[in-house]
């Protein structure tokens, strides 16, 4: 669905890596190692989405950090297309497996709002 709109998959990497989770850091040589593609066509997808401000960037030391920008007016268009896209039971399911044994899970906020039934 989203490939029919966004026709880069770095970028689509790139929005997924931020959009999905707006904590997320990373620098140019780690998203490198993360999506196993060249630097170049990254820094490229980084320098567009930072111009259009939907992500912004601090530098520590000799990395270049970046995060999405949660204070874009289309960041919570961008965070919603994002999570359909992906579907609430991959996200349910990967913060499962990084916690272990898990008997119930409860959704509140904005995800419960979604009417999403599993």
């Amino acid at each position: 669905m989203i490939e029919a709109l966004i026709s880069s998959k770095t970028r689509i990497k790139l929005l997924l890596k931020f959009f999905l989770n707006s904590s997320n850091r990373a620098y140019l040589r780690g998203l490198e190692e993360e999506f196993g593609e060249s630097t170049n066509a990254i820094r490229l997808e980084l320098n567009k989405l930072e111009k259009a401000g939907m992500v912004s960037s601090d530098v520590q030391g000799n990395k270049k950090f970046f995060t999405a920008n949660v204070k874009h007016p289309l960041f919570f268009d961008l965070n919603s297309i994002i999570r359909k896209y992906v579907g609430i039971d991959t996200i349910i399911e990967n913060v499962i497996s990084q916690l272990g044994e898990v008997e119930r899970v409860y959704l509140s906020g904005e995800f419960a709002k979604d009417g999403i039934t599993m």
